[in-house]
């Protein structure tokens, strides 16, 4: 006997992934975008609804449980962290005082994700609205080898910085959700 779910998966072709491929919202059909910036917005789009599907189907506990000790991490952190991150890479867009933290001091976007409804319908709200909020300030650089504020950053390295990032904490949810409740990752 395990405490261990069971592995299970809704693909039927390759029963190791998430979903079949062509039951897949991420893959597209046809050639790839044009461009390098088409390219990495499509790389961070895919890791978004990545991010998502990996969230699917839970409810607010579930969502907050957090399923690999002693990690903080629960999925509904991730999607705190990750409003909490997008919020801060705006702050190297600017020489003037940084945005606020979203959820105050240092890991409360972990720390604060509860198993409530509230709580969850807020933190995806907070999510959506950085996302667009930071897509918005990188529109206003098309070229992505412009370097902007105190830092002299480049805008292909905010942008790879954030695929990174959301690449990263992918892997992470394939981690909690399957020691949630089995469900493989893709």
């Amino acid at each position: 006997m395990t405490d261990q779910p069971e592995r299970w998966t809704k693909a039927t072709v390759y029963p190791d992934m998430w979903v079949d491929p062509n039951d897949d919202p991420r893959d597209n059909e046809g050639p790839g975008p044009e461009g390098e910036l088409a390219t990495l917005q499509d790389f961070l789009s895919g890791y978004r609804m990545t991010l998502r599907m990996k969230c699917e189907g839970l409810d607010a506990e579930q969502l907050a449980r957090r399923t690999v000790p002693p990690s903080t991490m629960s999925l509904l952190g991730l999607i705190r962290h990750l409003a909490e991150a997008e919020r801060d890479w705006r702050n190297w867009f600017t020489d003037g005082d940084p945005l606020p933290k979203l959820y105050g001091v240092r890991d409360a976007d972990f720390d604060g994700a509860v198993g409530e409804q509230a709580v969850v319908d807020a933190s995806y709200a907070d999510l959506e609205r950085e996302q667009a909020a930071t897509d918005a300030a990188l529109a206003e650089y098309p070229d992505l080898g412009a370097r902007i504020a105190k830092d002299n950053i480049a805008i292909r390295e905010l942008m790879v910085h954030r695929i990174e990032e959301y690449a990263r904490h992918c892997g992470h949810a394939d981690l909690l959700r399957e020691c949630l409740d089995g469900r493989v990752g893709q």
